[in-house]
């Protein structure tokens, strides 16, 4: 049987005597490697955190100067944006890397990996 028989997609380097069941033992991650989902746009990331900290400081002058209550709960609903939707991308990566690692490897760790971003999804669904 031939890598393209074992399952289409799979990787080039898996000897064609790996069995479907075996490519996950074969296949080395970058999750492997301890690299995380969000590392490949951790500069686009740290960009963005910094501006919404801008935002949070821009927060704490407006209350040191007395800025009119409105204005105020204008800005802290622009941050509370910039914070969910980092939190969306962050999450996002994670499903494409850490979840996906983990539905490549199966067993209990898929499982895990599943409830956790379940659990994560809940939280920022209550925020």
């Amino acid at each position: 049987m031939t890598t393209t028989e074992a399952g289409a997609g799979l990787p080039a380097e898996v000897p064609a005597e790996v069995s479907v069941e075996g490519v996950a033992d074969a296949v080395v991650t970058d999750h492997d490697r301890g690299i995380h989902g969000y590392h490949h746009q951790k500069d686009e990331h740290l960009k963005r955190l910094r501006r919404i900290e801008g935002q949070i400081r821009g927060l704490q002058r407006m209350v040191d100067e007395d800025v009119y209550c409105i204005d105020i709960l204008t800005q802290v609903s622009a941050s509370t944006k910039a914070l969910q939707s980092f939190a969306l991308q962050l999450l996002e990566e994670h499903l494409r890397h850490c979840v996906a690692d983990a539905a490549l490897k199966g067993g209990d760790e898929i499982n895990a990996k599943v409830e956790e971003a379940t659990k994560a999804i809940g939280r920022m669904l209550r925020t």
